[in-house]
């Protein structure tokens, strides 16, 4: 029951009055909380039936108050309806001053967020002060590990040489033919494994079969020539002495029958006139002349075959030119011979046929390219920078790291440095004396020859990128 009022009028239930007291403080403080321009109305609105709902609940509504108190319901509820007469006048605002409320309330919002923002700021400082020592102590462990790393680089490359621009290196033959022909017989494939002396292949040796057969013959006439010769020079021991000595002899006859022609007609001149006749002198006079005639003849024949040893000689010149001829033939038999061996074409050395041109049927000119052999041998060339050879001599340990087999292990030693730079022999070196000048640092070749760590079963062909490293002393 309500209580009467001093006034004789029938007062709300304590409760009530209570409930709507604090229903106004709670939307004074939202009001006073929230700016004009910021809040809407319907949230004024929504206080009000949240008030009316708490009423409701209470169990006494509005309209039971106003039955109950009669001409008091009017003040009671006269809060509410000044609250709404206060709203309408609120939404009627000039727009200016809804400006300065909503600027107002922008600037307030701005601060709230700035204030979030510093919170925020706040928060992420505590943040990262707590992770501060953390980020310390990993630097720190980072910073031990990087020195920890230069020191073990610093010892394992103190003393040492080492370079990327090498390569294994070793002997190449290049196999071709000495005589023309067609292949008949082909025994080698690609990258085959040849030992010193295996065959290769055959050509047709027909040809240099019949070179051989004329060759032969050739041989033979010779060789008669010379035994020809040779009898000649034993004749001509014996004839030309002979010869001379009888023109000798017929040189002294011939005097000696001009002796008797020149007498006879010096008696036909000194006879009395009587005791002879004119045809008798006349005879006489012309058996002087032949006698005369006959000796000077014998006497130029003795002279013909004086020469006996230089006649000799001349048989004996025949004789060596036949022998040469001999000689001469038999060379030919035996290129005929050795161009028909070479029909059967051998390797060698030991290697590995490699980059094959060859093939069964095909027609062969004499040195046309077969193929290359690669000799087992291998050694390494580095081109190490000229500042790099300060310290390093022939002799010196090399570990050898080659890049297609990185579980290969190669041991050598320094063979020996070319006096020389790579670009000194180059097709066109440079020509420092003229134009502008830029220094380059320029490479040496240097010979490392392997003694250990081969694999008999891996292959390490030319020219495969390896990374030397050779101890040149601490």
């Amino acid at each position: 029951m309500a209580s009467p009022s001093p006034t004789g009028i029938l007062a709300p239930p304590p409760f009530v009055l209570d409930e709507r007291i604090s229903d106004n403080r709670r939307e004074r403080t939202a009001i006073a909380e929230c700016p004009p321009g910021v809040c809407d109305a319907p949230s004024r609105r929504d206080a009000e039936d949240t008030g009316d709902e708490r009423a409701s609940a209470s169990g006494v509504s509005t309209r039971d108050m106003s039955s109950h108190l009669g001409g008091h319901s009017r003040e009671i509820e006269e809060p509410s309806a000044a609250k709404r007469n206060r709203e309408r006048g609120e939404k009627q605002i000039p727009a200016e001053d809804k400006d300065e409320d909503r600027k107002e309330g922008e600037d307030k919002g701005e601060k709230d967020g700035k204030s979030d923002e510093d919170k925020k700021a706040q928060e992420t400082e505590r943040k990262r002060r707590k992770r501060r020592p953390w980020v310390i102590a990993g630097g720190a462990v980072a910073l031990l590990a990087l020195v920890a790393g230069g020191v073990w680089y610093w010892l394992s490359t103190r003393g040492k040489e080492n370079t990327d621009d090498a390569y294994t290196d070793g002997i190449s033959v290049t196999v071709a033919p000495k005589v023309a022909g067609y292949v008949v017989e082909l025994l080698v494939s690609d990258n085959t494994r040849l030992r010193a002396g295996d065959l290769i292949l055959r050509i047709d040796p027909r040809d240099q079969i019949a070179a051989r057969d004329q060759a032969q013959a050739q041989l033979e006439v010779v060789q008669a020539q010379l035994a020809n010769a040779q009898a000649n020079l034993d004749l001509a021991k014996q004839t030309f002495p002979a010869r001379f000595r009888q023109a000798q002899a017929q040189a002294e006859q011939a005097r000696a029958q001009q002796d008797k022609a020149a007498a006879d007609l010096k008696r036909q001149r000194t006879v009395d006139p009587r005791g002879t006749t004119q045809a008798d002198i006349d005879a006489a006079v012309a058996n002087a002349r032949v006698a005369f005639a006959t000796s000077g003849q014998q006497s130029a024949n003795v002279e013909i075959n004086r020469p006996v040893p230089l006649n000799i000689a001349i048989s004996e010149t025949q004789v060596k030119q036949a022998q040469a001829q001999v000689s001469q033939a038999q060379a030919q038999l035996e290129q005929a011979a050795l161009n028909l061996s070479y029909t059967e074409m051998r390797a060698p050395q030991d290697g590995w046929v490699t980059r094959r041109n060859v093939y069964l049927g095909s027609y062969m000119q004499v040195g046309q390219s077969l193929f290359s052999l690669v000799s087992p041998n291998v050694w390494v060339t580095a081109n190490f920078k000229e500042n790099q050879l300060d310290r390093m001599r022939p002799g010196q340990s090399v570990q050898v790291k080659v890049d297609a087999y990185p579980n290969l292990k190669l041991h050598g030693r320094v063979d020996s440095i070319q006096m020389g730079s790579g670009s000194k022999f180059s097709a066109f070196p440079a020509e420092n004396a003229t134009g502008n000048f830029i220094k380059i640092v320029q490479r040496v070749p240097v010979k490392i020859v392997l003694e250990s760590g081969m694999d008999p079963n891996i292959p390490l062909p030319l020219g495969l990128s390896v990374s030397p490293t050779v101890e040149v002393g601490g």
